[in-house]
């Protein structure tokens, strides 16, 4: 299964190393990422593969979540299915 992440939140030190480290501890592969700093905000959307994950998706959630608060950052996942039924008209 492929899902999309998001980060946003006010840029500073460690946030694409903390969101890495997490994903890679839940055997989550990133397949692409753009990222980028907006008026001091942090900005990242990742495409990611969920396949080899050794979590349901509720934990990998819940889990990014609570990295996100440690980070000081919005961290939001959904299945890639969702996200482009959301996003197409």
């Amino acid at each position: 299964m492929k899902a999309i992440l998001t980060v946003i939140g006010k840029d500073r030190v460690g946030i694409i190393a903390g969101v890495s480290n997490q994903l890679a501890e839940l055997e989550i592969n990133i397949l692409d990422v753009s990222q980028t700093i907006m008026n001091g905000y942090f900005t990242m959307m990742m495409m990611l593969d969920l396949s080899q994950a050794t979590e349901t998706f509720e934990n990998i959630k819940t889990a990014l979540a609570t990295k996100g608060k440690s980070l000081n950052v919005q961290i939001k996942i959904q299945r890639e299915e969702i996200f482009n039924s959301m996003h197409t008209l």
